[in-house]
């Protein structure tokens, strides 16, 4: 018998084929589930009633109540309008319909009581209100609504213009409640339930949609928080488990050669961090397991060093080694460093990117073949299908946010053994997100700068000191040093940023004359080769300025450049902000961040300019991101992808809720590691759903495993 959770949204009484068709493209609404799982995304209290004299300039969305003593109609054709004027003992106000108004006339009884809820406006001097909502009021003397704490829903023009308002849309949960009372089944275990100290999940649902006051409502999150975040801990901790029951790893028995060549001739002191972590992924690799670790670094904490001295730990034991990079600029300088590090030792490097030309790329391959080539770096041309390798043994990603699920399963494919896995990011990732994005996934974190690195002094500055800001820049050149000047690219106005940026290109040029200064300028609607021109050209010191878009945020390692400066920086968010910052203060004199922004700014922007002054903690910026713009929003991890959409938790403030039910999914696991008993069903039903509802279980690190 199949579960009535599972029924069509069709079948819903008040919705039909044509209803369902719209719910399900707006929404993503197909069954019942997915109706009651559609929660309000705030709450008006409509438990306190107004008396119309009390309305004031300051009022916002208020409730009345009183008789409609008069209707009326004015205009005609399309600016037909419907006045309904509604007196209450201490005053009166009009209620003006502009549209259905043939449908609300023939709901509007003279004479007759009701709740009317809305936001009023003055106009000519009298009070009215557009479009309220209005319902009668029952035989008790209140309104026919169900709960005080009315839930507000996402909706859309398609769906308010199809008759389907917030207030439909409402009653329409009202109904399917009563249709499954009785019906809806546990998803959690009875002993989490009490354990955890949780309400049922039908009172969860009820009160959700229709609280019965505020502590029910508080109840109702909290278990369906718990629900949601517990089936996602499960899903990592137990992908984990699989993948540590049944990979298994390399075996890379000694550190040899190579390594200690590399290690004795490195310019300066490994920091502790980068020596723990070293012995981190050391540990690894004798394990007998395959490694899957994630290496969290914030801007110029020596990730880059970590990859090489690992990979040449592969090459020691007959391995080869892969780094893949999301740009060619990137891509390039891994190269370069590798190239430079690694002159005499005997290790062969070589670079493979979109631009590798065919003769180079038939030696790359012939290389790859017979294994002479022991370390690969390049940017997605290194998972086509023809670059095949002798003996892949480890496997780095870099900035690993940017590759796909599809695209890091495709260089597992490029091994008989499963390949050790290191994926590194220099965008810090708060813990509640690290968490979800990679549960599944051992974290190192490189927390120390290398010696010599000075903290980046930031300064917040605008319009009006632009001119002493460039005369700054220019004292900064005659020192020998070099600058940055970074504008906007907003996705939905490409062309706008490009014009800001020639603008700014030609104020730097006319300030900044050439022969004396000369100007490079990188951005996205350059062709690849001009791109690389300019890029060269400011990283062999020959250009004193770079003018760019924000392309340059990511590996751009230019030591001698000693100023960074954000135009319109308000438009940025913190982490990014954070990694243009990061793109300075990589040579040993002091460097200067320079975020300059326009005279007004929203309060959330002030906040953001405000921290970045104020700490160059990566960590703490991002914590303050995640709470600010929440994890949809936040720069390196859009493309991440969450597991599955959170319906109701959020991952800035959730962290105490997360951290419960990661504790209580590690707990099951101790007992039932992969979730076989037959006690575990309900939980293997969870997991089931969780499959369904988002499209996939999560980041599915067991396909390169």
């Amino acid at each position: 018998m199949s579960y009535i959770l599972d029924s069509e949204i069709k079948f819903l009484p008040g919705i039909g084929e044509k209803r369902a068709a719209l719910l399900e493209k707006e929404l993503g609404i197909r069954t019942f589930r997915d109706m009651l799982y559609t929660f309000p995304y705030r709450y008006i209290d409509r438990s306190k009633v107004y008396s119309i004299s009390d309305i004031d300039s300051s009022s916002a969305y208020i409730q009345l109540r009183g008789k409609i003593v008069r209707i009326s109609s004015a205009g005609e054709g399309k600016g037909r309008r419907l006045i309904a004027t509604l007196q209450d003992g201490s005053g009166s106000i009009d209620l003006v319909f502009f549209k259905g108004v043939k449908w609300i006339q023939g709901k509007i009884s003279p004479f007759k009581e009701y709740i009317v809820f809305g936001k009023p406006s003055l106009f000519n001097g009298a009070w009215n209100m557009i479009h309220p909502e209005l319902d009668p009021v029952g035989e008790s003397g209140t309104s026919s609504w169900p709960s005080t704490l009315i839930g507000i829903y996402s909706s859309t023009d398609k769906l308010r213009n199809n008759g389907i308002s917030v207030k439909v849309f409402a009653k329409l949960q009202q109904t399917l409640l009563q249709k499954v009372s009785g019906l809806i089944r546990e998803t959690l275990p009875q002993e989490i339930i009490s354990s955890v100290k949780l309400p049922s999940l039908t009172f969860a649902l009820t009160n959700i949609h229709f609280p019965k006051d505020l502590r029910s409502l508080d109840a109702a999150r909290y278990r369906l928080k718990f629900e949601e975040l517990f089936f996602l801990q499960l899903s990592l901790l137990r992908q984990r488990n699989v993948r540590m029951s049944g990979s298994s790893g390399i075996f890379f028995k000694k550190v040899g050669d190579a390594f200690n060549w590399c290690y004795s001739r490195l310019p300066y002191e490994l920091t502790g961090a980068q020596k723990r972590v070293i012995k981190e992924i050391r540990r690894d690799t004798v394990s007998g397991r395959q490694m899957n670790r994630l290496l969290q670094g914030d801007v110029g904490s020596g990730k880059t060093m970590v990859a090489m001295l690992s990979a040449l730990i592969a090459v020691d034991n007959g391995y080869q080694a892969c780094v893949m990079a999301p740009t060619e600029v990137l891509a390039v300088q891994h190269w370069r460093n590798f190239e430079r590090s690694l002159s005499g030792s005997g290790v062969r490097v070589a670079l493979l990117t979109g631009s590798t030309k065919a003769r180079e790329r038939r030696e790359i391959d012939g290389g790859l073949r017979d294994g002479s080539i022991d370390i690969l770096i390049g940017t997605h041309a290194v998972i086509e299908d023809n670059v095949v390798f002798h003996r892949l043994g480890f496997v780095v990603i870099d900035e690993q946010h940017r590759f796909g699920v599809d695209q890091r399963a495709r260089l597992r494919l490029k091994s008989t053994e499963p390949p050790h896995i290191l994926v590194m990011t220099a965008t810090p990732i708060p813990r509640t997100l690290a968490m979800t994005l990679y549960g599944d996934l051992d974290v190192s974190v490189l927390d120390e700068l290398p010696p010599g690195r000075k903290p980046v002094q930031t300064i917040h500055v605008t319009e009006e000191q632009r001119y002493r800001m460039y005369d700054f820049i220019k004292s900064e050149i005659k020192k020998g040093r070099q600058a940055f000047i970074v504008y906007p690219l907003i996705k939905e106005s490409e062309t706008l940023d490009y014009h800001n940026l020639e603008e700014g290109y030609q104020r730097i040029v006319n300030y900044f004359p050439a022969p004396e200064y000369i100007t490079a300028v990188v951005h996205g609607q350059q062709t690849n080769e001009n791109k690389a021109y300019d890029m060269r050209l400011f990283a062999e010191g020959k250009a004193h300025i770079l003018v760019a878009t924000s392309v340059i945020e990511v590996g751009v390692d230019v030591p001698n450049a000693s100023v960074m400066v954000i135009e319109s920086a308000e438009r940025f968010g913190l982490s990014q902000l954070h990694q243009l910052r990061g793109r300075v203060g990589r040579g040993a004199e002091k460097s200067y961040c320079i975020l300059m922004t326009g005279y007004k700014l929203s309060e959330d922007s002030r906040k953001r300019i405000e921290l970045m002054c104020s700490t160059s903690d990566g960590f703490e910026l991002a914590e303050a991101d995640l709470r600010m713009r929440g994890p949809g929003d936040m720069e390196g991890t859009r493309q991440s992808g969450l597991a599955f959409d959170l319906k109701i938790s959020d991952l800035g403030k959730d962290g105490p809720v997360l951290a419960q039910a990661r504790s209580v999914a590690a707990g099951v696991l101790a007992e039932d590691p992969l979730l076989e008993s037959t006690p575990s069903a309900l939980l293997r039903a969870g997991l089931d759903r969780l499959r369904q509802t988002g499209g996939k279980e999560i980041i599915d690190y067991s396909t390169i495993s």
